[in-house]
């Protein structure tokens, strides 16, 4: 039986679990917003818009991160404001890392809005309208229940490729233990240091949580 620290076992789960429930939280919002103006708009340069949404998921993670360092780094004004505000800098602490999962995540989620909205029947939506329903009554009574299958997949679909996440990660948030170790760093680490009795036990942490995640989504899927 392989031996190690709980202690050292615990801490990389229990902040990919907080990063990934912060980060599914804010991508689903901004996932929302995004993908009900996208579904229900039409303007000049809509295609454009789109493949910039799109953009993270065809790029190399390492790409995306260099991109968030250059962007929220110390030299960036993002990250002079940050650190003059909180007297310390954005990059190397956990909340990168929240920042990195979400943008990661967002193309899965918006899409996955996208299109849950767009199969709904516009009529219904047309009739609300046309007996004096707001546009944030259609929303909440009309759109958002015909769309909860495709709301509940797109929430899950944003948690578990946020803990997933490693790339952005590390070249945002680095590896740093009991502060910005991640389950898929912790992996790469004890693979790396000839760990791989904890490394595994890792890995059945991550694989079972997305598991029974994904299990979810497609049963709802058939509902």
């Amino acid at each position: 039986m392989v031996m190690f620290n709980w202690e050292e076992f615990l801490s990389p789960i229990l902040l990919s679990l907080k990063i990934s429930l912060l980060s599914s939280v804010i991508v689903f919002s901004l996932g929302l917003i995004a993908a009900w103006y996208m579904a229900r708009r039409q303007f000049i340069g809509k295609t454009i818009v789109e493949t910039l949404f799109m953009l993270p998921l065809v790029l190399p993670p390492t790409v995306v991160g260099f991109a968030l360092l250059v962007s929220l780094g110390r030299r960036s004004w993002v990250g002079q404001l940050v650190e003059s505000l909180f007297n310390q800098p954005l990059v190397f602490t956990w909340e990168a890392a929240v920042i990195a999962s979400v943008v990661i995540s967002f193309p899965l989620v918006y899409q996955t809005l996208k299109v849950g909205f767009m199969s709904i029947d516009r009529d219904l939506e047309e009739s609300a309208r046309s007996i004096g329903a707001s546009e944030r009554q259609v929303l909440w009574f009309i759109s958002l229940p015909l769309a909860w299958p495709a709301l509940l997949s797109s929430y899950i679909l944003g948690f578990a490729r946020g803990l997933g996440e490693f790339g952005a990660t590390l070249m945002i948030a680095g590896n740093i233990p009991g502060k910005t170790q991640t389950i898929p760093t912790a992996i790469y680490v004890a693979v790396d240091t000839g760990k791989m009795g904890l490394a595994l036990y890792w890995v059945l942490s991550i694989v079972i949580t997305s598991f029974v995640m994904l299990m979810i989504v497609n049963r709802k899927k058939r509902e």
